[in-house]
């Protein structure tokens, strides 16, 4: 499945991407440098009532927010700076994996070990200057 946004129409490639995410919690999300993984999942966030405390988890390697309809924890997560699945390990993401909670994952090629099997992978693709590519494809 597969849907091409402009930079403008976020909101609309979030409401797709929960009309099309299916029952899975985990998604990796896959794209270059600078594609947009982080804006688009923040974006993915605000769909389901995140609305404060939102920021790139590439120091933190964790983000924790808390859905304010009632919709709970959401995990983001930046793999970027990791250099082995045992720091991946180490830094508690299989814990959030496991938690029952939607987790976002930004570079899950850094730890590609650990991820479950009914992980979502999720690509974004640069079309232009202004648009996007959303591609999910569920296990």
């Amino acid at each position: 499945m597969e849907f091409n946004f402009s930079l403008g129409e976020l909101s609309l490639a979030a409401k797709w991407f929960w009309e099309n995410a299916g029952d899975n919690r985990v998604f990796a999300f896959h794209g270059e440098m600078g594609a947009g993984k982080t804006t688009l999942i923040q974006a993915i966030c605000r769909e389901k009532g995140v609305r404060e405390g939102m920021g790139s988890p590439t120091f933190s390697i964790i983000n924790e927010y808390l859905a304010e309809d009632g919709g709970g924890t959401i995990y983001h997560m930046d793999l970027y700076r990791l250099k082995s699945t045992a720091e991946a390990v180490q830094a508690g993401v299989e814990e959030c994996f496991y938690s029952g909670y939607p987790c976002f994952v930004e570079w899950p090629e850094k730890a590609p070990g650990i991820f479950p099997e009914e992980t979502t992978q999720v690509r974004i693709q640069i079309l232009d200057s202004s648009t996007r590519q959303l591609q999910i494809e569920r296990n």
